[in-house]
């Protein structure tokens, strides 16, 4: 009955997570995208886990060197780590193919924009100057011109969204264990919403 009357309160958690954007200034501040896994199951059940069989899949899981069943959680935060918005897809995503989509239904005043190698590409970032947001990731280190181009300060800044997303993992933003799709979304927004009133709590009080 719990669970029935929390998934009730979905578009409600989802009003006070966007209203509560509109009163934070992330004005002038450099914005962070990034992404991490939700596996529905753990890596021995990924060939025979039928729940969420036609909307999720298997991807890798960098960190851990990992395959995982379930959903990728992409997310903008900001350097200082409010998280501004995020979108979910499959498990097998890229991070690059997501950014326009996320950046068009986040609509953020910043323009500088922070990813890692993940996100290297003229495509993307020339999709991004289009629509006045400048995108900077660190050069792999086998590409020419990576000594001068990483820029030590920057690539520190984007790795605090890391920090971010460990402190998601203690709202059980990772460890969603909903059986259905209504279900998953309620735990992530409520997951996101304690983050982000965590925050303002820590930053505001």
């Amino acid at each position: 009955r719990f669970n029935r009357r929390a998934r009730q309160l979905l578009p409600l958690i989802y009003l006070i997570r966007h209203t509560l954007n509109q009163e934070v200034d992330l004005s002038g501040k450099i914005l962070i995208i990034d992404s991490f896994p939700v596996p529905v199951c753990q890596p021995v059940r990924n060939y025979r886990v039928k729940i969420f069989h036609d909307i999720a899949d298997i991807g890798y899981k960098a960190t851990k060197k990992v395959y995982y069943y379930g959903f990728k959680v992409h997310a903008i935060v900001s350097d200082d780590g409010y998280l501004l918005d995020y979108a979910v897809t499959k498990a097998s995503v890229h991070d690059a193919k997501e950014t326009v989509e996320l950046m068009n239904n986040a609509h953020p005043t910043n323009h500088y924009l922070l990813g890692d190698e993940g996100y290297l590409g003229k495509d993307l970032a020339a999709k991004l100057k289009q629509m006045s947001y400048v995108l900077w990731t660190p050069y792999r280190k086998n590409m020419q011109g990576a000594k001068k181009h990483n820029n030590h300060q920057l690539m520190a800044i984007r790795r605090t969204i890391e920090s971010d997303f460990a402190l998601l993992s203690y709202y059980n933003a990772e460890n969603n264990r909903a059986r259905s799709l209504a279900g998953f979304q309620e735990r992530l927004e409520v997951a996101v919403l304690a983050y982000n009133m965590a925050y303002c709590l820590e930053r505001f009080n």
